[in-house]
């Protein structure tokens, strides 16, 4: 009976441990997701300085309105920031997206993107 009481506790306790990292990661993503919206590359820019992230790395973690960053900044029109974006992910990365297929499918053919984006993707 004792043993199931201290590993019951022991859950509990690191159950209490775990939860506070998401939450904050949940908070980091979302004034991602509100910077790149306002298309606010400096904030964007000290919000990973401070907590010392490299874009290419939390990248593929982030989702915004179930888009990744790059869809997200051209269907909301920030373009200042989704050009920094794109200058952060490797070449290879932004040419295996499908990021220039699916702003032509979507209507955003004409955004000034798309040229960072064939730029970086190398055709």
């Amino acid at each position: 009976m004792k043993f199931r009481f201290l590993t019951l506790a022991a859950a509990i306790a690191t159950t209490a441990f775990v939860s506070a990292p998401v939450a904050a990661n949940d908070q980091l993503a979302q004034s991602i997701c509100a910077y790149v919206a306002a298309d606010n590359r400096n904030a964007l820019r000290k919000t990973l300085s401070d907590n010392r992230l490299r874009l290419s790395n939390v990248y593929g973690g982030i989702n915004c309105d179930g888009l990744t960053l790059v869809r997200f900044a051209i269907k909301s029109g920030a373009n200042d920031t989704a050009d920094f974006i794109i200058k952060q992910l490797p070449s290879s990365a932004v040419a295996a997206s499908g990021d220039i297929e699916w702003a032509q499918s979507n209507g955003f053919g004409s955004s000034p993107v798309i040229e960072s984006l064939q730029a970086r993707a190398g055709g």
